[in-house]
């Protein structure tokens, strides 16, 4: 049975530093993904393999969702892109996993991965637009709009937080409570949704990250524009 996910108890110590089973189970699931890009990154050819193939439509899909929904060139975004969506696909999917409680049913992950997003937003946005003008945005369309846009931006990272938790830490505690009263076989239908379920919500999560930094990015169009006259 899982414990309520807004209390964790420590494994061990580190020092004074206490460190509890999601964070464990997030080490393990950052060695994996590690691990098992390296193996399939480390022979690369001309004449892919199946793994490489794999990997090379996972790497365009990503691309094709970048820019599509974030109307730039997919370079500098790919590897935060992509990194958050294969780290919260791993971490849903690991609850199907005897006795494993995935990171994304504990609010402190999902307020870490939200935070990454909301840091993300500023770094994109600043190093596109300049520190300046990134923060003349702030009093669009006028000054008396700061308060509500400095507001804006707390309450849609705090958004990412609650619908990932909410979502997943209901999923994981509706097949362990008929996991308990059904028996073994009877919730694997809804393992099944489960894994959709865990695959739909990183999705959305990526997603909603990548619109909030194209948002800090299509806020720099109007001053490039007023560039190009001057540049050309």
């Amino acid at each position: 049975m899982m414990h309520s996910p807004l209390t964790t108890e420590p494994l061990f110590h580190i020092g004074f530093v206490p460190v509890s089973t999601p964070v464990v189970t997030t080490w393990v699931i950052m060695a994996v993904l590690w691990a098992v890009c390296a193996l399939v990154t480390r022979r690369l050819s001309l004449t892919p393999s199946k793994a490489q193939t794999v990997l090379e439509l996972l790497v365009s899909t990503i691309d094709e969702q970048i820019h599509d929904t974030m109307q730039t060139e997919p370079g500098a975004y790919r590897a935060l892109v992509g990194t958050l969506f294969l780290f919260i696909l791993t971490s849903n999917w690991s609850s199907l996993l005897p006795g494993v409680e995935p990171p994304t049913a504990h609010v402190e992950t999902d307020a870490a991965l939200a935070l990454i997003v909301f840091g993300s937003t500023i770094f994109y946005g600043v190093r596109t637009r300049g520190l300046r003008s990134y923060l003349a945005t702030f009093a669009e369309p006028t000054w008396v709009m700061i308060p509500l846009n400095v507001v804006e931006q707390i309450t849609r990272t705090f958004s990412l937080v609650v619908r990932l938790f909410g979502n997943v830490m209901s999923g994981v505690f509706v097949v362990g409570i008929v996991l308990s009263l059904a028996g073994l076989l009877v919730p694997i239908p809804l393992m099944a949704l489960d894994l959709l379920t865990g695959a739909v919500q990183a999705y959305i999560f990526t997603v909603l990250a990548m619109v909030f930094i194209g948002a800090a990015l299509a806020e720099a169009s109007p001053a490039s524009s007023d560039k190009q006259p001057g540049t050309s």
